[in-house]
């Protein structure tokens, strides 16, 4: 009996990586759970704002393929604590190399945690909205001022 699964896309670490935690939030999250946030308001509260129903997604898939575990801490709302697994604890090496290759490739990058112990986390300013292109009073924004 064969253990090798169908891949998605190729053999390819990674590609089949990528398939896992290669969209624009996961590695954020795995990020916070790493510095020791541990429930859904901690991570919502990121700087990065990611939007709830995304994190709630996120949260998901990372638990599916085994990155993230959770357990509830209260009952009346049901509400969960979130950890990382051994298999997501490893992805902080991964996550090095990204802080790395920022902080020599693009200018004005830090690392997150090196900001908070700076600064403490409670008086960093928030990220900062894109201004919306100039239009005529009256009319809708455009599609893009939502992104």
């Amino acid at each position: 009996m064969s253990t090798t699964r169908a891949f998605l896309r190729s053999p390819c670490a990674v590609a089949n990586s990528l398939d896992i935690v290669g969209d624009k939030w996961s590695l954020l999250v795995v990020r916070d759970l790493l510095h020791g946030k541990r429930t859904y308001k901690e991570l919502a509260d990121s700087p990065e704002r990611i939007p709830t129903n995304i994190l709630a997604d996120r949260l998901r898939r990372l638990e599916q393929a085994g990155i993230v575990g959770s357990a509830p801490y209260q009952e009346r709302p049901v509400r969960y604590a979130y950890a990382l697994t051994a298999k997501g604890k490893d992805l902080g090496d991964v996550l090095l190399a990204f802080v790395r290759w920022g902080k020599r490739h693009i200018p004005g990058t830090v690392a997150l945690g090196k900001v908070e112990a700076k600064t403490g986390s409670a008086t960093r300013k928030p990220a900062r909205r894109r201004a919306s292109s100039k239009r005529k009073p009256g009319s809708p924004p455009s599609p893009k001022a939502d992104r």
